[in-house]
């Protein structure tokens, strides 16, 4: 089944490496070309992710320079990878092409100057986590003590977001900042979380706002994170698929995706290390869905409901 991959942090290890890496191929990435042919990805979401310690009057030349690899390494050396940059590219895709979509983790870099972000998105991003785990000039991120919700400056972007079809990412919200995200946004999405009921973990998300997502057409995508998936951070794929019946029980069997983490995490469920493992739990799932549930779970889901689409 083709997979579409929310979530990646190919292009935090591609400027890492200043070069030394080889998307096609280089095995340090779990997301390389040839893993993503073999997995059947069909398109994969290349993460922006700027760490937190690099210096604030630095942090936008650093986004710029993620986007410089996305643009020669993922797409120059590769013409099989498609940029999709709007919503119908998705169905525009080819025999044997990969799509490729940007993605904001967190607004650190954009400071408080949201031409920044209209900058990105003219450069491809469309989906956008207001925070990581930490707290800035938008929201407290879910490792933040304090727990405070969007500021002004927040909403003004998730308002930007509505006005130009972005998705508002919620995966590393702190859970007052979830909130005010969900009165406002139009195109809610979790690109990589799970149950908070059955692993307690900040980064998951609870019954409540699960329930919440479901019910705004927002979309939950699991994240094959260990320590996000059972307490003791070991994990099979029998384990993420108990995140998967969770979130069917509450309603959502069809705004179930995929949002791996892969290139942004140190462990790794057994026998789905690396995109090309994505078909061991789409086989997986067959034992205990339909056809076309697993399908909707795989790709179909999101292509459902995309912005502009069942809304």
């Amino acid at each position: 089944m083709n997979i579409i991959d929310l979530h990646c942090d190919a292009l935090m290890k591609l400027q890492d490496a200043k070069g030394t890496l080889s998307f096609l191929n280089s095995p340090e990435l779990e997301t390389n070309k040839t893993r993503l042919q073999k997995g059947n990805v069909k398109v994969q979401c290349f993460a922006i992710f700027i760490d937190p310690d690099i210096p604030s009057d630095q942090k936008f030349q650093a986004a710029l320079g993620q986007v410089d690899y996305f643009y020669k390494e993922v797409l120059g050396k590769n013409p099989d990878m498609v940029h999709i940059k709007n919503w119908s590219d998705f169905d525009q895709l080819k025999i044997g092409q990969i799509g490729a979509m940007l993605t904001l983790e967190g607004v650190d870099a954009i400071g408080n100057d949201i031409s920044k972000l209209h900058i990105l998105y003219q450069l491809g991003v469309r989906s956008v986590g207001l925070t990581w785990n930490n707290a800035n000039l938008a929201a407290d991120g879910a490792g933040e003590p304090r727990g405070a919700g969007l500021t002004f400056f927040g909403k003004e972007i998730v308002e930007f977001h509505n006005e130009h079809q972005i998705l508002t990412d919620v995966s590393h919200l702190s859970d007052k900042a979830f909130w005010d995200v969900m009165d406002i946004a139009k195109y809610p999405i979790a690109s990589h979380s799970n149950s908070r009921s059955l692993c307690n973990h900040l980064r998951n998300l609870t019954d409540e706002q699960a329930k919440a997502m479901f019910q705004q057409s927002g979309l939950i995508h699991v994240v094959f994170n260990p320590p996000f998936i059972t307490e003791n951070g070991k994990a099979g794929i029998s384990d993420l698929i108990r995140h998967i019946d969770h979130f069917c029980s509450l309603g959502g069997v069809k705004q179930i995706g995929l949002g791996s983490d892969f290139d942004g995490i140190t462990t790794f469920i057994t026998n789905l290390e690396d995109a090309s493992k994505h078909q061991n739990l789409i086989n997986e799932l067959l034992k205990f869905y339909k056809e076309e549930e697993v399908r909707g779970f795989a790709s179909q889901n999101f292509l459902d409901l995309r912005p502009g689409f069942g809304r």
